[in-house]
């Protein structure tokens, strides 16, 4: 039987409801009840953004993206779109629908002025091809309450306090925003996040909010009890300062009637056993990939972040899927321009959003194949100009 040419378009609001059945179907998830649709899912869905790739007139694909930023090192945040809902059924794959849905969004995100599109993959073999590349990375840990002690020499102060669901609700999406620029990797929550992922609304989540001593509130955790077991499985942790941080920890180490803390999807640079008395009583149970991320506006996004002291290095990107994209960039700790000279260092899109947040360093990524060098010595310029103090990461799903 012959198909018909696709049709790839902007989906209307009556048709949200589809797109995020045909979602969930293709990730091999339950249906969506009503409530769950309207209090929650709906929200994340915005007008203009969500797309769907038609087969003989019926929905065969679907993928949107919301408005939000990203912290990049420097302490600047650039335009960004936050993509999910991502999906091809499965009678319709390798029919060429993802590479189309990719492209006109990446187009839209590029018109919208969105420097960087960034998403978290359900496979991690789909989206280089669209030049996405892992830019930060996250680990779960698990903390023996018996044996967890914090040392008297970590830093006390301020104090923290249970609230209700209602004034989470009102309390955190800027208490997120006031410490979201802390590191790279970092996003801002789009408003229909909130009820669309939040663990706030969830009925069985506990949120702690900390505050300092002048009683500004600077961070905020939020935790369950897993099942009938003794462990507490903390969701989200967010906190301005090493001191909220630390606090927010050691409040959730005090609970009561609890044999293990589990953070879930932590920087992997949170110095976690460093502050227990017997580092032993932390361990790291898996690390994974975070935030991907696709620079759409590789000058812009280049000149946007900032670079540790270093001399100057030429770098060449090559873009495949975007070429507007492609071209020789001089880097240093003054900024950023179009060059002229020949490369000593050539990267392709994927590889380059690996190293833009710093999580990866040019050697590394060279030692994968993924850098060629075109001069002796450049790798050690780029390992000193790209890296950061703190390792980035995002803590946002979406």
């Amino acid at each position: 039987m012959d198909v018909g040419e696709p049709e790839l378009r902007v989906l209307s609001e009556s048709e949200y409801f589809t797109a995020n059945e045909l979602f969930r179907q293709a990730l091999l998830l339950p249906a969506t009840d009503e409530e769950t649709w309207s209090a929650h899912t709906r929200a994340m869905m915005e007008p203009g953004r969500v797309l769907g790739t038609f087969v003989d007139g019926e929905l065969a694909g679907t993928a949107l993206s919301m408005t939000s930023s990203l912290a990049v090192p420097g302490g600047a945040a650039v335009p960004a779109a936050a993509v999910t809902g991502v999906a091809v059924r499965a009678d319709a794959t390798r029919q060429g629908l993802l590479t189309r849905m990719m492209r006109h969004q990446l187009d839209d995100a590029a018109r919208r002025g969105e420097v960087v599109a960034m998403l978290h993959a359900s496979e991690g073999r789909i989206y280089e091809r669209f030049g996405y590349g892992v830019a930060c990375r996250t680990r779960n840990v698990e903390i023996d309450r018996a044996q967890a002690r914090l040392r008297d020499s970590v830093p006390r102060g301020g104090r923290v306090r249970l609230v209700t669901q209602e004034r989470a609700r009102d309390l955190l999406p800027e208490l997120h925003r006031n410490c979201a620029a802390d590191r790279a990797g970092r996003m801002y929550r789009p408003e229909g996040w909130w009820p669309g992922r939040a663990g706030v609304m969830k009925k069985n989540h506990v949120i702690a909010v900390h505050a300092d001593d002048s009683g500004v509130d600077d961070g905020f955790a939020v935790y369950q009890s897993r099942g009938e077991s003794t462990t507490v499985d903390v969701w989200d942790l967010v906190a301005a300062n090493e001191i909220a941080a630390s606090e927010l920890w050691r409040f959730l180490l005090g609970i009561d009637l609890v044999n293990t803390v589990a953070g879930l999807g932590r920087p992997v640079d949170e110095p976690v056993e460093w502050w227990l008395a017997d580092r032993r009583a932390c361990r790291t149970t898996g690390v994974d990939d975070d935030l991907w991320v696709r620079l759409v506006d590789v000058p812009a996004a280049l000149r946007a972040r900032g670079y540790a002291h270093g001399a100057p290095l030429v770098l060449e990107v090559t873009d495949g899927f975007l070429p507007a994209n492609a071209g020789r960039y001089l880097i240093g700790p003054d900024g950023v321009s179009t060059a002229d000279e020949s490369p000593q260092l050539t990267l392709d899109a994927a590889a380059l959003a690996a190293l833009y947040l710093g999580d990866q360093s040019a050697s590394a990524l060279a030692a994968a194949g993924l850098v060629q060098v075109h001069e002796p010595g450049a790798l050690a310029v780029a390992d000193e100009l790209f890296q950061t103090r703190r390792a980035p990461w995002c803590g946002t799903g979406f």
